[in-house]
C-alpha cells in the first residue's frame, strides 16, 4: 500500500495529538487501517450481546455505540479530506459526536450491520487515501476551526480509532486486555 509519512504537528488540531501520537511512524498507515480493521473484526467477534450493551459507567457509550462512533468519526474525517484534497476552501463545519451517539441507533442493530458498515468505510478510506497524490495530501483546510493538512485528517482518524479500542480494552474488557495487542 501507498507509504504516507506522518504529519508534524502544524498539520492537525492541536487536540489530535492525543491521537496521531498513538500511529506508528513508518508511514504504513495505509496498511495500519486495514490490519487494526482486521483486529477490531476479531475483538468483536469475541465479544456476548451483553458485553456489546455493556455501559462501564452511567452516561458512558456502549460498545455498539463506540464503534458506530468509530464509524462516523472516520467517514467525517475522510470526507473532509476529500473535500480539502480537492481544493475545498470553505471552512467545514465541526460536529456534536453525542448526539450522533444518540440518534445512532446502534443498540438496535446487530453487530453484524455494523461490523458490514465498518468493513464499507474502511475499504472506502483506503481506497479514497491510495487514490490521492503527494500533492493532494499536503493540501490544507479548515474544519471545525482548525487547520489542517489532508494527511493529517488521515493521521488523525486512524488514532481515534487506536484511542477507542485502548479504552475498550481498559474499560470495558479489563481482563480481556489481551485480546487486542
Amino acid at each position: 500500500m501507498k507509504p504516507i509519512p506522518k504529519p508534524s504537528p502544524n498539520e492537525y488540531a492541536p487536540y489530535a495529538a492525543m491521537y496521531v501520537d498513538l500511529v506508528p511512524n513508518d508511514g504504513r498507515i495505509l496498511q495500519h487501517l486495514a490490519d487494526n480493521f482486521k483486529a477490531v473484526q476479531e475483538l468483536v467477534g469475541t465479544l456476548s450481546a451483553e458485553q456489546l450493551l455493556h455501559r462501564y459507567a452511567p452516561g458512558k457509550w456502549t460498545i455498539k455505540e463506540v464503534l458506530v462512533h468509530m464509524v462516523d468519526d472516520e467517514r467525517i474525517y475522510a470526507y473532509r479530506a476529500m473535500c480539502f484534497a480537492r481544493g475545498e476552501q470553505q471552512a467545514l463545519p465541526g460536529f456534536e459526536q453525542e448526539d450522533y451517539a444518540a440518534n445512532s441507533g446502534a443498540n438496535e442493530r446487530s453487530v453484524e450491520s455494523i461490523m458490514e458498515e465498518y468493513e464499507a468505510v474502511r475499504r472506502s478510506t483506503i481506497a479514497l487515501f491510495s487514490s490521492f497524490s503527494d500533492e493532494a495530501l499536503a493540501r490544507w483546510g479548515n474544519a471545525n476551526g482548525y487547520m489542517c493538512a489532508v494527511r493529517g485528517l488521515l493521521y488523525h482518524l486512524a488514532g481515534h480509532e487506536l484511542h477507542h479500542l485502548g479504552i475498550i480494552k481498559e474499560k470495558y474488557l479489563s481482563g480481556q486486555s489481551s485480546l487486542l495487542s
